[in-house]
C-alpha cells in the first residue's frame, strides 16, 4: 500500500497546484491513500468549507490542521460534521473537531491523528502524552497509524519519532514548511521526517510575499501578511506500507 502525505496547503497557489496536478501523482506513484495539512489553505491562514470541500474534490483522503485551525471563523459552522477533517488532539477537552479520524482503504483502517508541538507555540496539552492517550483509546481498531506533528521545533518532532518508534506507522513533521532532507525508518520501523515542506508558492518567505517580510525584519513594525503567488511547489512524502502495517520505504516528494 502506498499513502501519500503532502506538506502544509498554502493558500491559492497551492490548492491550484494540486487540482493541476494531484491525480498525476497519484497515477504516477500508485497511491492509495492520500492526506495532506490544510491549515494554511484559505489565504496563508485557516480553511473554509468552500476549500475543504476542493481538496477533498481533488483525491485528498483527509485533511488535517494546526496551529491556525482556527483562523477561519466559520470553521465552526462545520468542523463537527466532517469525517474527514483533524484538529490537533492536544486542544482542551470540549474543543470542537475530531483529534482523529479512522477511515478504510484497501482493506486497511487508517488513523490520521493530528498534534500540536508546544515549544515556541501556543502552550496546549503534552502531546506526548496525549498521543499515549488516543494509541491506547485506538488500540485494535486501526492497522496503520499516521501523526501529523505539526511543530516548530526540530529537537521537539524528532523526539516524538523516537518516543513512538514501533508503536505507529509514522511520524511526519509540520508546520515549519522547509521540507527536511532527513527522511528515515526508525529501528523499530516507524516512518519519520522532520518537516514534510509546503505546498505553495516557491518565491515566498514560508508563502508569504518576500518584500512584506523583509520589511518586517527591517523595521520590526506589525504588517498584513499577504499570500505570494507563482507557480509554485508541491512537498510530500511517500510511505510504502508493507503485509505487516509497516514502512518499509519513505520517499520525499519535490515537484517544481
Amino acid at each position: 500500500m502506498n499513502i501519500l502525505f503532502i506538506g502544509d496547503i498554502y493558500g491559492r497557489t497551492g490548492r491550484s497546484l494540486l487540482k493541476d496536478n494531484l491525480n498525476k501523482i497519484i497515477d504516477e506513484y500508485k497511491i492509495d491513500f492520500t492526506i495532506a495539512n490544510g491549515e494554511n489553505s484559505a489565504g496563508g491562514v485557516g480553511i473554509t468549507k468552500e476549500i475543504y470541500d476542493d481538496l477533498i474534490s481533488y483525491g485528498i483522503d483527509v485533511v488535517t490542521l494546526g496551529n491556525h485551525a482556527w483562523a477561519q471563523k466559520k470553521i465552526f459552522d462545520f468542523i463537527d460534521k466532517e469525517n474527514r477533517l483533524v484538529r490537533p488532539a492536544n486542544y482542551p477537552p470540549g474543543t470542537p473537531g475530531k483529534p482523529y479520524v479512522i477511515v478504510e482503504a484497501k482493506d486497511k483502517r487508517i488513523a490520521v491523528i493530528n498534534m500540536c508541538g508546544r515549544v515556541f507555540m501556543e502552550c496546549l496539552e503534552c502531546p506526548f502524552r496525549k498521543i499515549d492517550d488516543i494509541l491506547e483509546e485506538i488500540e485494535g481498531k486501526a492497522d496503520i497509524k499516521i501523526l501529523d506533528f505539526h511543530a516548530e521545533a526540530t529537537s521537539e518532532k524528532i523526539a516524538m519519532g523516537w518516543y513512538l518508534d514501533g508503536r505507529i506507522t509514522a511520524v511526519l513533521g509540520t508546520h515549519t514548511h522547509v521540507q527536511t532532507a532527513d527522511e528515515r525508518i526508525l529501528p523499530k520501523g516507524t516512518g519519520y521526517i522532520t518537516d514534510v515542506g509546503m505546498t505553495g508558492p516557491a518565491n515566498s518567505v514560508l508563502g508569504v510575499k518576500t518584500d512584506i517580510i523583509i520589511k518586517k525584519f527591517l523595521t520590526n513594525l506589525p504588517g498584513r501578511f499577504e499570500a505570494a503567488e507563482d507557480s509554485g511547489q508541491i512537498n510530500g512524502v511517500i510511505l510504502k506500507i508493507n503485509e505487516s502495517n509497516s514502512v518499509s520505504d519513505i520517499k520525499r516528494l519535490k515537484v517544481i
